[in-house]
């Protein structure tokens, strides 16, 4: 049989539909939640279940098993354990986002009912526990002052730790110093305060002041400064230190003028998710601070309050007024937490290395 170069080069016609396959609506996934949302509450309140919560999981567990199964009567077995990883994952980050809104829908309704400009500008000073009034301005200025001066001496030391580690550190010290910034990571905020208690205050004899608080606070900022800013070094290329090197530029001036501005908006970030992290601490506050009642604007004379002591301090006392006051101070330190964050997300995102789109 012969055959013409254009029967050669023709190609051959697949048969139709046997590649084509069945799929679901892009929006079923969405109409199967709110099915499984539904189904849940129903469940929940016809099996008399309480809790919201208890409803949640019920349409969760619904939403994965008709997800599977509808998928796999319509698209196959492949496609429906696709399907059940996607929701898997969605599912995590519900479970992971519930309690976070749980937390800040309490504290919002509860604080809010004191939260006005009389709570934030005065102090405790003369009002008793049990009385409606006072407010947070001490502990705020404590706040403030500690975590500043925390800030102030762990910043260069932890910046400086993590340049030596990733541009000069070779040998047994540097293996030495990583090591105990990875024990300093670990560290409960408990101990850090006995060990600022003992040398500062029992061994040194100085008094209970907002520095000795800040000292504790700086123990546990040091190691996340050093490793945040060590992990935004490793990130610049190696290039740009060779090129540097080749224009005869000192390895010194290297670091100063090209390795640290390429990283400056990581490290900037790290520092200040670190200072979010110190802000709430109230162990050492506790131990070495000491707490008043009345505004104390030297941080390095006499006992000083805080945002986490008052919080404690309020709670104790027991009653609904202090209650009161504890979940304002608490809502105000969200909110200064979510403040500091917004900023790292903002100073990364302005640091960030440009990228020329064409």
């Amino acid at each position: 049989m012969s055959h013409t170069a254009s029967d050669l080069t023709a190609p051959q016609a697949r048969p139709q539909g046997r590649l084509a396959q069945r799929r679901l609506p892009r929006w079923t996934p969405l109409a199967i939640a709110v099915g499984a949302v539904l189904a849940g509450a129903g469940i929940g309140a016809g099996a008399g279940l309480g809790s919201h919560v208890q409803w949640g999981l019920i349409a969760l567990i619904l939403f994965v098993a008709a997800n599977y199964t509808l998928t796999r009567a319509v698209e196959g077995r492949r496609q429906a354990k696709d399907r059940v990883a996607t929701s898997l994952v969605y599912a995590c980050f519900v479970l992971a986002i519930v309690p976070l809104y749980s937390l800040i829908e309490t504290t919002v309704a509860k604080g809010v009912k004191v939260l006005n400009g009389t709570f934030l500008s005065h102090s405790m000073s003369g009002v008793l526990g049990t009385q409606p009034g006072g407010g947070i301005y001490h502990a705020i200025i404590g706040t403030l002052e500690q975590v500043g001066i925390a800030t102030v001496i762990a910043v260069p030391i932890g910046v400086f730790t993590a340049v030596y580690l990733v541009e000069y550190g070779k040998g047994a010290l540097a293996k030495a110093i990583t090591f105990f910034v990875d024990v300093m990571t670990g560290i409960p905020s408990i101990v850090a305060g006995l060990f600022v208690l003992s040398f500062w205050i029992l061994i040194l004899g100085f008094g209970f002041s907002g520095f000795a608080g800040s000292l504790a606070l700086t123990i546990l900022m040091m190691p996340i400064v050093v490793r945040s800013t060590e992990e935004m070094l490793r990130l610049v290329p190696n290039e740009l230190r060779e090129a540097s090197y080749a224009l005869g530029v000192p390895k010194w001036r290297t670091i100063v003028s090209i390795v640290v501005p390429t990283s400056i908006g990581g490290i900037i970030t790290g520092v200040v998710l670190a200072i979010a992290r110190i802000a709430g601490e109230t162990a050492p506050v506790l131990l070495l601070v000491f707490g008043s009642q009345v505004i104390n604007n030297d941080p390095f004379n006499g006992p000083q309050s805080s945002l986490p002591f008052y919080i404690y301090e309020q709670y104790n006392l027991g009653n609904t007024a202090s209650y009161d006051r504890a979940w304002g101070a608490a809502l105000v330190l969200i909110i200064l937490v979510m403040i500091l964050n917004l900023i790292a997300r903002g100073i990364a995102r302005r640091q960030a290395p440009k990228t020329s789109g064409r």
